[in-house]
């Protein structure tokens, strides 16, 4: 009898591989509003969270998006939701720069708490399928949102098919813990340690 080629045994690799993941795919059944953190030094953080935003606007629902930090630079994804997808997303842009840019603790914690504010109305509405709250991590850092409400908040008064986004560097431990689902951005390399600046379609 014949020896069964490399296609052959790639062909009964390959279905009994389909098999066992069908039988653990047939036991995720559940369905539920997801708290995400994107943390870490790597590039890519807000940048991943945008992707799911326009998932959700490219299947017709409802999300919404607070910048915490970024309000002070132009974005390509807040010119393109505003210009032609305002009435699926509402964006808005509640910070003034980063915090050695403004050099204001006051403003900053005043911004920070506006912000905050905006992002639990937002999240409380069960039209939204989806909350960016990008940058949060640097205001929950700084102690300019305090974290403990933070976590509450989420725990008790987030609709239970809502999904909530946060980003930012250094998540505190009580967020992570609380997330179902944490990715951190590991920094490899950046072409600002080579003297390259930010550039239009890459950082913003």
């Amino acid at each position: 009898m014949a020896e069964p080629d490399d296609n052959d045994r790639h062909a009964e690799k390959m279905a009994k591989k389909k098999a066992a993941r069908d039988k653990i795919m047939a036991t995720k059944t559940d369905e539920k509003g997801l708290i995400i953190v994107h943390t870490g030094k790597g590039k890519g953080k807000s940048t991943a969270a945008f992707g799911m935003i326009f998932r959700h606007i490219a299947h017709g629902r409802k999300c919404a998006v607070v910048q915490f930090i970024k309000g002070g630079m132009q974005t390509g994804e807040r010119d393109l939701i505003e210009r032609h997808f305002a009435d699926l997303c509402e964006f808005h842009t509640m910070g003034e720069g980063f915090t050695w840019e403004t050099q204001d603790k006051r403003r900053d914690m005043e911004m920070a708490q506006a912000a905050w504010a905006k992002a639990k109305e937002l999240i409380a509405d069960p039209s939204n399928t989806m909350v960016l709250l990008d940058e949060i991590n640097i205001a929950l850092r700084y102690d300019y949102v305090d974290v403990g409400e933070v976590v509450a908040f989420l725990r008790d008064a987030k609709p239970p098919m809502t999904h909530v986004v946060v980003t930012g560097r250094n998540a505190k431990d009580e967020l992570v813990d609380l997330a179902d689902l944490v990715t951190e951005m590991e920094l490899v390399k950046h072409p600002f340690r080579a003297g390259i600046k930010a550039q239009i379609g890459v950082e913003w």
